[in-house]
Order: C-alpha cells, then structure tokens, then sequence
C-alpha cells in the first residue's frame, strides 16, 4: 500500500538525514580550530552543540521508528566529514574555504529537512515533521549567520597569506570560481538528463546557459590580469560533476535528491563569489567587483528557483518509489 510505501521512505529520509549529521558533527568539531576569527569559531562552537542534538534527535527518532541508522551512509559521510578538514588545512585561506563549505552545508542540510518535513507531513508523522521543522530554523539560522561572516573570512584568509600579493590572490579566488562554474556546467548538463521532471530540468538549462556565461565573464577577468583558468582545478571540479552525476543515477527519488544538491551548490557559489567580490574591492579591481555582482544576482535567483521546488519534488520522489497516494 501507498501508506506503507511512504513510511518506509521516510524511514529512509531520516537515516540520511542522521547521516548527514554525522558528517556535520565530524566538521563542526574541527571548524573552531581551522577559523581564522574568533567570532567565527565561536559560532562553529555553538553549532556543534546543536549539531550534536540533531544527530540525537533523528537517531531516537528513527528507533521509536523501529528501525536505526545506516552503519555504511554514516561511515561515508564521517569520511567524507573528515575529508574536508583535512582539505581545509591544506589551503592557504583555510578560514574562507571553511566559510564556503559551511554556507553550502548549512543550505543542503536545510534541504533535506525540508523535504523529511514534507515527507513525514504525508506520511501523518507529525513528531517526526515537528523535529524536522525545529532543525531546519537551526540550520538555516547558522547558514545565515555564516553568511554575515563573509567580511571577517576574507580579513582572516588574506591575513593568512599577508605576505604575499593581494593580486595574486584575486587570480587565485578567481580560478577558483571557474572552476566552480565548470563542475557547475557539468552538473547542470548532466541533471536535467537524469529527471523525468520537466519543472526541474527547466530551472536547470535555464540556469546552464547563465553559468556559461559566467564561465566566460570570469575567465575574461582572468584574461584582463594577465592570467588563465586553472587546468588542474577546472578537471578536477568537472570531474566531481560526472560523478554525481552517476551517484544521483542510483536512486530512485533522484529528483528531490538533485534539487537539494543544487540547492547546496547554489550556495557554494554564492559564498564564492561573495568573497571574490571582497578580494576584488580590497585589490581596487572594479570590474571584477561588477562582474561578481552580476553573477550573484544570478546564483541567488537560481537558489531561489529551486527553493520553490521543494513541495513538488517531495512528492515526486515519493511517487517515484510507488509511495504516492
């Protein structure tokens, strides 16, 4: 029966979400050593305490469930979670590339307890949609004030470097951003392909063509200060694409999957670009200023697009497993 389907599902919708915290948890215990400020570390160490109740709160919820969490998912994403750090030291800016990654966190986990929140509602959980509401405000509450940290992580990272050429560093940040829009392009290419949803798939070429188009404004920045894109970041990133390209491939409810996934990385280029902006004003590089801009005008659109996608991709992920009523 449909019921039975959709219980089951949200069984599952919990067992990633504990996964996900999981990784969360490995991160947020780190991310107060790595953070180059210490009103940043302060908030990393006040997530982790949240962090480490909402790794409890879906756990228990899933044994009074009758059921646990996945030993195999929360292994990987420890992993994972433990990949990153390592990642974040070796870098030069540790503090902006931990502000990055935290902004985009914050926003997949925000996510995906929108869609548990939609998926216990239909399943008539209403402690489970309450749980998932409470986390949710939480993580959006910590992606938020991330993202009012964006000044202090540019101070901190080029304090970091303060050495060195501020010049040199708005090449770097700009490589970074294309290769962002080169996983980007290959993710935008890749997803529409994997969806029977015409909705999403529209969101997503429409979105294409602009991050094209960013592609190309960012790699004439590069050109304009004498430079070019990184060959080693770009491959490396689009690399990363294909590959989620065919893990979303494995699961039947890929659509609300994969537009959490954008969601996330909408995210992730919005932190970028927010920083760059910085770099470029401290550098006294105006167009580069300009085009930043511009670009995240676009990626703030496109993350909203896909915000209001949440209800519909729900219940079609649900209806793709057979769980829809």
């Amino acid at each position: 029966m449909a019921s039975d389907n959709v219980s089951e599902q949200l069984v599952k919708y919990l067992a990633d979400a504990h996964s996900i915290e999981e990784q969360a948890v490995v991160q947020m215990r780190q991310a107060p050593k790595i953070a180059g400020d210490p009103q940043l570390a302060q908030a990393f160490a006040e997530h982790l305490v949240e962090t480490e109740r909402h790794e409890r709160l879906t756990r228990e919820r899933l044994e009074a469930l009758g059921s646990s969490p996945s030993k195999f998912k929360d292994l990987v994403m420890k992993a994972g979670g433990q990949g990153f750090v390592w990642f974040a030291k070796s870098q030069p800016d540790s503090t902006g590339k931990l502000v990055n990654h935290g902004y985009s966190y914050e926003a997949l986990e925000l996510a995906s307890y929108e869609l548990l929140l939609r998926v216990a509602m239909l399943a008539g959980d209403h402690e489970t949609a309450r749980i998932a509401r409470e986390i949710r405000d939480e993580e959006r509450r910590m992606r938020d004030r991330l993202g009012e940290s964006f000044d202090a992580s540019v101070a901190a990272s080029l304090a970091e470097v303060s050495g060195d050429d501020l010049r040199k560093h708005l090449v770097r940040y700009l490589q970074d951003a294309h290769a962002l829009e080169k996983q980007a392009v290959s993710l935008l290419t890749g997803g529409p392909k994997l969806v029977d949803d015409e909705p999403l798939a529209k969101i997503m070429e429409e979105h294409l063509a602009e991050t094209r188009e960013h592609e190309r404004l960012v790699e004439q920045r590069l050109e304009a200060l004498g430079a070019s894109p990184s060959r080693v970041k770009d491959a490396a990133l689009a690399m990363g694409g294909l590959n989620w390209g065919g893990f979303f491939g494995l699961h039947p409810d890929t659509v609300g999957k994969l537009n959490a996934f954008a969601y996330a990385y909408e995210h992730l280029e919005i932190a970028a670009y927010e920083q760059l902006r910085r770099v470029a004003e401290r550098a006294g590089d105006t167009e580069t200023v300009t085009t930043a801009k511009r670009i995240l005008l676009q990626e703030r659109d496109a993350a909203d697009k896909l915000a209001a996608q949440f209800d519909r991709t729900a219940e079609e992920s649900l209806r793709a497993v057979g769980a829809a009523a």
